[in-house]
């Protein structure tokens, strides 16, 4: 039997469960061979699960996604990989049935992808395609032989069915372009570092919380479950003895029904199964039985060397010493999960020390939920309003947290980012919330001069997005308020300064001094397709708070010189609550969200002195001067707020609101 020696691989989702042990288990024997992990970091991968591989000097993490070809392109070749071991993929039945389309384009897409970075460069010696026992589909119940490698793949399911089209790809581009591929197809897989939306896992996390463990149907299903390093060790037989255009199935003759694997569990946490056990409903189609006949791999060497008894052992052993391995697991424990949340955070572990607050990226690793008390002491009833935010690191985002605990209504901060439609997905399952506010987006620190050296990631935020936040609130029927901007116009001959004639909100954004100003026009005009947006034209905004930086009139009070140009501006202390109240009246479209009126800088500063700092002075310049000093124009412009004042018509003017919210409470001198 010919033994393969690789030199250079790279396995694609090893920051997941099986493919982490693989990794591991070949760094750790091999130190001649380069091992190269892609990870897109994904809601069920974690970094954790690599540590004890990161001291290693043939270990290299690479964090992206087997869908884009240009990084797949760019591996194979500047590492010289000469074999993949392709495991990346979405696994979970229950999400398929949830959201399909994520499976297509993780499972069939992303391997299409790989295939076709092998074919280009030409250098791979061995490509080992990681499916599974599901594409078989159900064996039947009185079946003694289990499916061999030869049989037909009759899948149920979306999960099982993607994994079926990856594999017929697979094969195609072993009899057409001759590339050396190999498919494996395994039994169910347990043991220490599995995210818990998986059988064993969750019922033993659920049984450290003394909960009832839900089981779909009636339990009678059949499983055979491996152990992890077991498994590890097959796929290290595979990689070394296994044939090129063979298939080899990992399976153990040894079956369990789901009532039984609940009952053992019950059983090593002293519980009793007839109270601890509960059934729920049956998800769509629940194949009864999985059977492999596993002679194949035998053949190679390979045998199954952990009982039940002692891999469960040791994974409840695991799992006890290690209960905040994943964070936040909530939404995977429930009987019938979809899309679970991303644990926040988990990319963080190789890098104790990385920034915390980056202006493109807008990750939230905190989620805050208040709750309003209830005089009721009956049962919880179900709140009205339930708000979920993003942009808990900005000013207008910590703002509306704080406001929402001022008022009782119970929130919680996004922990996805806005790019990315599955953590967002996550969120919103994890969250069920009946609004969402969108405070995120990238403005530059420390102002929008930083946008113009940083275009793509201002694209990424304010554009992709911000469209993506859309996209995924329409489809689960949620109104999202868009914190938008109004420094999308500029002073024109039909709008002309001190006219009091302002720009309306169906008038067509005429400022494009600034390429922060041109993402924010450009995502406007894209999501008027969106019936279910609020888009909140926010301009130069000021509140109570004159020791944020943020503040406008904080800005002007510590610079140099200012510009003297009047200007329409959002008192946030006034217009964030009234967003709220948007918010609740389902209100949509597009609204300058502005006080009525304009003020210049230098009547702001005369009421800084008046009210703040009676020897404070100033020093103007003309706005030619100004642009000698920053990089991008800004826009000034007045705003008609008629549109939101006939909505509110309690809302002040602007020179009235800067004096009832701002100056009047933080005066520090004495009334006339």
């Amino acid at each position: 039997m010919a033994t393969y020696t690789p030199k250079n691989i790279l396995i694609t989702g090893a920051a997941g469960f099986i493919a982490s042990h693989v990794a591991n288990r070949l760094i750790r024997s091999y130190p001649d061979y380069k091992i190269v992990v892609l990870d897109k970091l994904d809601y069920c991968s974690n970094l954790k699960n690599l540590i004890p591989s990161k001291s290693s000097p043939n270990f290299k993490f690479v964090k992206g996604d087997i869908g884009s070809a240009d990084l797949v392109n760019y591996l194979l070749i500047t590492e010289s990989i000469d074999t993949i071991m392709h495991f990346a993929a979405q696994t979970h039945v229950d999400n398929s049935f949830g959201n399909s389309f994520e499976f297509t384009k993780n499972n069939i897409y992303g391997t299409h992808v790989l295939l076709e970075a092998c074919k280009v460069t030409g250098q791979i010696r061995r490509f080992i395609h990681v499916s599974t026992d599901e594409v078989y589909g159900e064996t039947d119940e009185d079946a003694v032989v289990g499916n061999h490698e030869a049989s037909q793949l009759l899948p149920t399911n979306p999960y099982s069915a993607t994994k079926a089209g990856a594999e017929m790809l697979v094969m195609a581009y072993g009899r057409s372009y001759g590339l050396p591929v190999i498919t494996t197809r395994g039994n169910n897989v347990y043991g220490p570092n599995q995210f818990p939306e998986k059988l064993i896992p969750k019922f033993i996390l659920l049984a450290m919380q003394g909960k009832p463990l839900p089981i779909h149907g009636d339990g009678s299903n059949v499983r055979s479950y491996l152990y992890c390093e077991d498994v590890a060790e097959a796929f290290e037989v595979i990689l070394h003895k296994g044939e090129v255009g063979h298939v080899y199935n990992i399976g153990t003759t040894r079956e369990r029904r789901v009532i039984d694997v609940a009952k053992d569990i019950c059983r090593l946490f002293s519980m009793d199964p007839d109270t601890s056990i509960k059934f729920v409903e049956n998800r769509p189609f629940n194949d009864q039985r999985y059977f492999l006949d596993d002679q194949k791999l035998k053949d190679l060497g390979w045998s199954e060397r952990t009982i039940w008894e002692e891999g469960l052992k040791k994974t409840i052993e695991w799992y006890t010493k290690n209960p905040d391995w994943w964070g936040d697991v909530s939404g995977a424990l429930l009987p019938h999960p979809r899309m679970l949340m991303m644990p926040g955070g988990m990319e963080k572990y190789f890098d104790e020390n990385s920034e915390e607050e980056n202006p493109a990226s807008f990750v939230s690793t905190n989620t805050r939920m208040v709750v309003p008390s209830s005089k009721n002491t009956g049962a919880q009833q179900k709140p009205l309003y339930k708000f979920l935010i993003y942009g808990r690191t900005g000013w207008i985002g910590g703002l509306l947290g704080k406001l929402c605990e001022k008022q009782g209504i119970p929130f919680e901060y996004g922990k996805g980012r806005l790019e990315d439609r599955t953590s967002l997905l996550a969120d919103i399952h994890n969250v069920k919330p009946t609004h969402v506010f969108n405070a995120a987006g990238v403005t530059g620190r420390p102002n929008v001069d930083w946008c113009e050296s940083h275009k793509t990631e201002t694209i990424r935020t304010n554009v992709a997005g911000t469209l993506t936040l859309a996209d995924v609130c329409r489809e689960q029927g949620l109104l999202m308020i868009n914190y938008a901007t109004g420094c999308i116009f500029e002073y024109d001959a039909a709008h002309p300064e001190g006219s009091g004639i302002g720009f309306k909100e169906e008038d067509k954004p005429n400022f494009i001094g600034s390429f922060y100003s041109k993402t924010k026009a450009m995502v406007e005009e894209l999501l008027k397709e969106y019936d279910n947006v609020c888009t909140l034209r926010v301009r130069m905004p000021i509140s109570s708070d004159l020791n944020n930086p943020r503040n406008f009139i904080t800005k002007i009070s510590r610079y140099n010189k200012v510009v003297n140009i009047p200007n329409s501006m959002t008192i946030l202390d006034e217009l964030l609550p009234i967003s709220i109240e948007m918010a609740k009246r389902n209100l949509r479209g597009i609204w300058n969200f502005t006080n009525p009126g304009a003020v210049s800088h230098n009547e702001i500063l005369e009421m800084y002195r008046d009210y703040i700092n009676p020897n404070f002075k100033w020093v103007n310049f003309t706005l030619e001067e100004q642009a000698k000093v920053i990089i991008a124009p800004r826009s000034n412009n007045e705003m008609d707020a008629s549109k939101l004042k006939k909505e509110f018509p309690e809302l002040l003017p602007i020179k009235e609101s800067l004096i009832k919210y701002v100056f009047e409470p933080n005066r520090k001198t004495d009334k006339n």
